[in-house]
């Protein structure tokens, strides 16, 4: 009864969450990374990975209009290649959460140590990162009225102040800054591994979308809400950011492939400091926004692997009288706190990266399986019959291969564990056991 009285996301309260999923610390912090890699190419170069994301979002599309319910790639798998399958690309997924509220934390308080210099020791770094993920666990204790309040605030704001940076930055443009195709040549590397180091980190800004599906069931129609959302959330991001791109080195020139924090320094030229302390606040609140977003649905991965289809403990899939899944939620941020202890945001990032095609591969599979499924709504249909599907898996295989052999290791690690609990975990056993003893009390009487 207390699941009936929790008022469902709207269409537009669902766009404002993937928005608020993608644009993070990324648009504020990688503009001047990728323009050192390939200068005017950068902004052509994140158009061109939104639409190659938007290939394997479709996939997800696809499926979230045929498999209504929480969880996303993992709940694809499971579908379409059964339960070992599903429960690996659950953990990865429900990981990818975990890492990503880690990094995003990490991000926001890294990001505030040109202003309290004193977090750069690690002590005061880890109590500013604690204190911050315990908020966001209180939060979530609130449920999806509350989070959806909290993300559109958080969304409108940095919205507002990327907005604000480019309407201000055309009456700043240098139309003689769009003339350098030598940044980063210095260093040796073709154009090819410029480009392609380059889209990597241009990749890395969308990664979030794939969170979207997981809250499904908490929207209105998610079979139609969700396809038409994550097509509109891509296409918006994309333009976004190949905008902010253009403004951010029309205004800065060659000089923007030296900045660190590369939207802020851009406004310094454009207002000065009242223009860096603006930007920099809109940075925090884009880091801190997506944290929030995560936040709220990584718990809701493992309580769907644990209540929808017995993949976990039962115990995980419990919620308060607000629908949150209360145990999922403090796993979830006690492993989040296990991970700032690292202090080590390039790694994090880079995990996320790597958690993120673990699952894209097997949701694009389930999509091309499942895609004449008889037994499965037809939903939203991919045009081209398997084109869109192949070419999102040459996307996915370009960029798999960048990936460190550390990281490699460790996802084999992770999966030769899960592996191991999911062979020995007798649950399933002793529910069957259960099931027989009732049968038999049953023909006895």
């Amino acid at each position: 009864m207390a699941r009936s009285r929790i008022k469902p996301l709207s269409f537009l309260s669902v766009f404002l969450l993937g928005v608020d999923g993608i644009v993070g610390s990324g648009i504020f912090l990688m503009p001047s990374r990728v323009y050192a890699k390939v200068g005017d190419l950068s902004a052509g170069l994140m158009m061109l990975a939104g639409i190659s994301v938007l290939m394997i979002a479709l996939c997800f599309a696809n499926l979230a209009s045929k498999i209504p319910g929480d969880g996303g790639a993992w709940l694809y798998t499971y579908t379409a290649f059964g339960r070992f399958a599903g429960f690996e690309i659950g953990i990865f997924t429900w990981l990818l959460g975990v890492i990503t509220m880690a990094t995003e934390i990490s991000a926001f308080v890294t990001s505030l140590r040109s202003v309290f210099p004193s977090l750069n020791q690690h002590g005061n770094y880890l109590m500013a990162a604690l204190g911050i993920l315990a908020v966001l666990t209180i939060l979530n204790l609130f449920g999806p009225s509350l989070m959806d309040w909290v993300d559109n605030i958080s969304t409108v704001a940095k919205i507002g102040v990327l907005v604000l940076f480019v309407g201000m930055g055309l009456f700043f443009i240098h139309p003689a800054n769009y003339a350098n195709m030598s940044a980063g040549m210095s260093n040796g590397s073709s154009l090819f591994g410029r480009i392609n180091t380059g889209f990597g980190m241009v990749f890395y800004m969308f990664t979030g979308f794939s969170f979207l599906p997981i809250a499904a069931s908490k929207m209105n129609h998610p079979e139609k809400t969700l396809p038409k959302a994550l097509i509109s959330v891509l296409l918006t991001s994309a333009t976004l950011y190949m905008i902010v791109q253009l403004t951010a080195i029309g205004v800065s020139g060659s000089s923007l492939a030296n900045d660190n924090v590369p939207i802020a320094a851009s406004f310094y030229r454009l207002a000065g400091t009242v223009g860096y302390d603006l930007a920099l606040v809109g940075m925090l609140i884009s880091i801190l926004g997506v944290a929030l977003s995560v936040s709220f649905s990584t718990p809701t991965i493992a309580s769907s692997l644990a209540s929808e289809h017995q993949l976990l403990p039962r115990m995980l899939g419990r919620q308060n009288k607000r629908g949150v899944p209360i145990v999922s939620l403090l796993l979830s941020c006690g492993l989040c706190a296990l991970m700032l202890f690292s202090g080590n945001y390039l790694f994090l990032a880079s995990a996320i990266v790597f958690t993120s095609f673990v699952q894209y591969v097997p949701t694009i599979f389930a999509a091309i399986k499942l895609r004449n499924h008889n037994k499965l709504p037809q939903g939203f249909r991919l045009r081209g019959g398997n084109l869109i599907p192949i070419i999102a898996l040459l996307v996915t295989a370009y960029l798999i291969f960048s990936f460190s052999l550390e990281l490699i290791i460790a996802g084999v690690l992770v999966f030769l564990l899960s592996a191991v609990w999911y062979f020995y975990d007798d649950r399933d056993r002793q529910v069957n056991g259960l099931r027989r003893d009732i049968a038999e009390v049953d023909k006895a009487f």
